[in-house]
């Protein structure tokens, strides 16, 4: 060990150097060949192929370098396999016949992602498979008659896009795996009047993201074990909360005024969280009209064991005075960009700055002089509040100096409170 001289990495066991290999691009693992004999054939134990665009020096085609991988692993079997081709053009048969091949060793994961490439049928029959991943460009559309048996009795994450037939591919997927607990499903058009019914008893962890839609769908939620739900895009489903009776954490991100809708059931559906981000995109001050006319009609839900809020993209002040009345075990609250010309201060004091409310945090933040009244209102109540983080960005000293001469005097609810500045 104290010679200069010494091959630390060759004198290794032979499973710790495969296991190193696996953690980088196969062109780089196979290009370890060429070091000295002792590392000819290290290369074959490797267990997480991994092949993108790039075709390595020494082969005349990305196929034949692949085939030859495959062709030369002498792992009993592969953990992973990981097709990326975006920019060149394979053969489907080709792809077809390595995915094959990856079944037959026992692969565990596979991540394809390819233009318009219809799956094999053995891959619908997995039985060593525990993740797949088809993104994107990979897309599985068939007719419903055409759509073969699915049994993936060991999957347990299964991340795929679509575009028009959700029910024929995606939901096919879904309930032939009965050990499902992470879900994450893109739908790009969705043209059906069906309704999205997730009935999947293992599930832990989903992720959707809907783009456009024709029609207004119902999206039922049967997950008795759901522990993080994570939505994005347009919401012109209604959420149809049956049973998520182990939720934990939602986060939603919407990205037009069309979420006003239907956005208060959705929050009474998920109103037994601990933890809610709300993020808005494309923000306009009509949405913001839009929603307070909603609640003042149908109040928001009582958050009861809510401890920590985070609202993204620009919310009206009235709207976070009712987050605030609504969650009473409320111990911290991150907002990003304020909304509204004026505060009006309720007329009680919500319940969790009296006895909950420990941090307060402002991210990527544009201070008004009409913001300070909030601040007043907060740094005079919240009785237990330690810390108030404040994010500027770097050319705004001028900002920084004059919100902290604003803030320096107002009274203060907590003798522990302190104020930090920071910038990005």
């Amino acid at each position: 060990m104290r010679s200069k001289n010494a091959d630390r990495i060759s004198s290794l066991h032979e499973d710790i150097q495969s296991r190193i290999l696996s953690l980088m691009p196969t062109k780089f693992g196979v290009q370890t060949c060429v070091l000295s004999k002792r590392w000819r054939y290290t290369w074959m134990s490797i267990t997480n192929l991994d092949f993108d665009d790039i075709t390595p020096l020494g082969f005349s085609s990305l196929e034949t370098f692949v085939d030859r991988v495959l062709g030369c692993c002498k792992s009993s079997q592969i953990e992973s396999l990981r097709l990326n081709f975006f920019r060149t053009r394979i053969q489907e048969s080709s792809i077809s016949n390595w995915i094959d091949k990856a079944i037959t060793l026992s692969a565990r994961e596979l991540d394809i992602q390819y233009k318009l490439f219809e799956l094999p049928s053995s891959l619908f029959t997995c039985t060593t498979l525990t993740k797949l991943k088809i993104c994107l460009g990979s897309i599985w559309e068939c007719a419903p008659e055409c759509v073969p048996v699915v049994s993936l009795p060991c999957l347990k994450t299964l991340d795929v896009a679509v575009f028009t037939s959700p029910f024929s591919s995606a939901f096919k997927l879904i309930a032939g795996s009965p050990m499902l607990e992470d879900l994450s499903l893109q739908v790009v058009m969705h043209c059906s009047e069906e309704d999205f019914v997730f009935d999947i008893p293992t599930l832990k962890r989903l992720k959707l993201h809907l783009s456009r839609s024709e029609n207004t769908n119902k999206l039922v939620l049967r997950v008795p074990k759901l522990e993080r739900l994570l939505f994005d895009g347009t919401l012109y489903s209604v959420f149809v909360m049956e049973d998520v009776s182990s939720l934990v954490e939602a986060s939603f991100s919407f990205e037009d005024k069309s979420f006003n809708n239907h956005m208060v059931e959705l929050l009474k559906g998920i109103s037994g969280v601990k933890l809610l981000f709300l993020k808005k995109v494309r923000d306009t001050q009509s949405q913001d009209s839009s929603l307070l006319k909603l609640i003042s009609a149908s109040p928001l839900p009582v958050f009861l064991i809510m401890e920590r809020l985070e609202l993204k993209g620009f919310w009206h002040l009235e709207l976070i005075s009712s987050f605030l009345q609504s969650s009473p075990e409320l111990k911290e609250i991150y907002i990003e960009k304020l909304q509204g010309s004026r505060w009006i201060a309720p007329k009680l004091v919500p319940v969790c700055m009296l006895a909950k409310l420990t941090t307060i945090k402002f991210l990527n933040f544009k201070w008004r002089k009409c913001d300070i009244p909030f601040l007043k209102f907060l740094l005079g109540n919240a009785k237990v509040l330690k810390t108030v983080t404040i994010y500027l960005e770097k050319s705004s000293i001028e900002e920084e100096a004059w919100l902290d001469q604003q803030l320096r005097y107002l009274p203060r609810a907590s003798r522990c409170c302190e104020i930090h500045f920071h910038r990005y």
